[in-house]
């Protein structure tokens, strides 16, 4: 059977639960309620379907996502803090566009920029909503580290809102740890501040 989309690899796990729990199982129902978690294994192997690659900004996948980054912000902070963006916005020097797929449907994205101090900043990490779940988030966050090492970069940086927590779950499995504010930015109520060494020489405690 030929995979056409993330629900159809969600589904490929149905058997897999079934063997597991007692009962019927309606992977529909499952999947909107989250109420089982993959372990590890089975998170691994969906992850290992993900392909996440630089691409150009300038197409609708690209903007698509943005689209649904600003709804989740505006959802989460309903005010004066957010900053959305477009696009055309990230069509410049020092600033790469990872685009996650799987089975060539974009899935999400990240942003990586270049600060030019051997440190990167990651911005704009977004996850289609039909597919969290599936090791995307991880998946983002390994390409944009193996792209800023590439660069020359030894830190990550990034910002995240103080609620979206599964962002911030993420990050700290990733290994990120809190940070103080980074130029240009400054400390504000909704903003937390994150960083990672990336340098095998430097690992983190």
């Amino acid at each position: 059977m030929k995979v056409t989309g993330p629900k159809a690899l969600f589904a490929m796990t149905g058997r897999w639960i079934a063997s597991k729990i007692s009962g019927p199982v309606d992977n529909a129902c499952w999947l909107q309620s989250r109420a089982l978690a993959l372990p590890p294994d089975m998170s691994f192997a969906l992850m290992s379907l993900v392909s996440v690659t630089l691409e150009h900004p300038m197409q609708s996948d690209v903007s698509s996502l943005l689209q649904q980054s600003d709804a989740v912000a505006a959802l989460l902070y309903p005010g004066e803090y957010r900053r959305p963006i477009n696009a055309a916005s990230l069509a410049k020097t020092d600033t790469y566009v990872l685009i996650a797929r799987i089975a060539e449907k974009a899935v999400g994205m990240c942003v990586l920029f270049d600060r030019g101090d051997c440190s990167a900043e990651l911005k704009r990490m977004i996850v289609d909503e039909e597919s969290r779940g599936a090791g995307v988030g991880m998946a983002l966050l390994k390409g944009a580290e193996a792209h800023a090492i590439k660069l020359g970069a030894l830190t990550m940086l990034l910002e995240v809102g103080t609620r979206n927590t599964e962002a911030q779950q993420l990050y700290r499995r990733g290994g990120y740890k809190p940070c103080d504010p980074f130029p240009p930015y400054a400390r504000t109520p909704i903003s937390l501040f994150m960083t990672r060494r990336l340098s095998t020489a430097f690992p983190d405690n």
